[in-house]
């Protein structure tokens, strides 16, 4: 395959998986939709899927780095997608005296800040850890 049609095909890859892992995260959430809290102005949701993008985003990075066969960039995607849910679902578990949705739903721009650094930190060390 040509370095313009690999290019291509791992873009489009890269973009179906961030999709699916926006709508998943968007299922997660009960107390707001993702999209109408930022058409809202809701800067703090805005945040935290930014930081779900750019950590996805990281991940298939280093997988495509990684790896020598698209289909292992989509396997180490959607890996990548499950912890990064997984990681969600600790920080809002860790957080015991707030809830973390509530708090984003509220705008709260200090849990929103705290989110996106959670995702994109852990998504360093999910590639990092892609061999």
């Amino acid at each position: 395959m040509g370095p313009f049609v690999a290019t291509f095909v791992y873009f489009v890859v890269s973009v179906v998986i961030v999709l699916i892992g926006l709508f998943i995260f968007e299922v997660m959430t009960q107390k707001y939709k993702d999209l109408e809290a930022v058409k809202e102005g809701n800067l703090a949701v805005a945040m935290s899927i930014s930081g779900k993008i750019i950590g996805i985003c990281i991940i298939l990075a280093f997988a495509i780095y990684h790896s020598n066969e698209i289909y292992e960039t989509l396997i180490w995607g959607i890996y990548g997608v499950v912890l990064q849910m997984i990681a969600y679902l600790l920080f809002d578990l860790f957080t015991r005296k707030f809830s973390v949705e509530d708090q984003l739903s509220k705008n709260n721009m200090a849990v929103g800040v705290l989110s996106m650094g959670v995702s994109i930190g852990l998504a360093l060390v999910i590639g990092a850890s892609i061999t």
